[in-house]
């Protein structure tokens, strides 16, 4: 299967499956996968363990880290392959908002918007989208020991952030998917109707509300 996009994006809250989907499509459509690479952030784990004192180098590692990976990307020749990412550039401002103060966003603000105008954003976006409850649970099935200390309150906030954001999303093709009573990992049927989408050009934004299949 080929893709009508050269570059994909697939966003969402903490335990929206981003990767997961990632792996599958890359897989699918014969795509150069590109992932975050949360895991090299020397202040993640500490974040959680302690969120008001561990937030501004956290998320300013995370600001950098991604521009970087942004830029090598925009050196890839436009005539290779398809593009799959897990993330979208704007992730961290909105994760910047959540979790920063006032005088540490003046600091933030200040060095993203200089970074921000190098910024492509993808031929189509992918949101998925899904409630608290999906969240946490899909969070605790993964096991990862420092998400342990997320509460739900923070990913209701993440979650509000994330749907007022792309609600008023305009910077191209948007593909929101409720993701609530689905499993595209282990149900081949549930894949199929997010694969089928892609085969066809997305103008503006689509919605698909899948009918719960398990």
């Amino acid at each position: 299967m080929s893709s009508l996009y050269y570059n994909i994006s697939i966003e969402g809250t903490i335990g929206a499956g981003k990767t997961s989907l990632a792996n599958i499509v890359a897989k699918k459509i014969q795509a150069k996968l590109v992932l975050e690479k949360f895991e090299e952030n020397p202040f993640l784990k500490d974040f959680y363990k302690n969120q008001q004192q561990h937030a501004f180098q956290t998320q300013l590692f995370f600001l950098l880290s991604r521009y970087s990976q942004h830029q090598d990307l925009k050196q890839v020749d436009m005539f290779s392959k398809t593009i799959i990412s897990d993330y979208m550039f704007i992730k961290d401002r909105l994760f910047a908002c959540l979790n920063l103060n006032d005088r540490e966003m003046v600091l933030y603000d200040t060095i993203a918007k200089i970074l921000e105008k190098d910024i492509i954003y993808p031929d189509l976006a992918i949101f998925l989208q899904a409630d608290t409850d999906k969240l946490m649970s899909n969070i605790r099935k993964r096991g990862r020991v420092y998400e342990e200390s997320i509460s739900s309150n923070y990913i209701e906030s993440l979650n509000q952030v994330y749907n007022e954001y792309f609600f008023r999303y305009d910077k191209g093709p948007l593909l929101i998917i409720n993701t609530n009573d689905i499993d595209f990992v282990n149900n081949n049927e549930d894949l199929d109707g997010i694969m089928d989408l892609l085969k066809e050009p997305i103008k503006g934004r689509k919605y698909y509300n899948p009918i719960k299949s398990f």
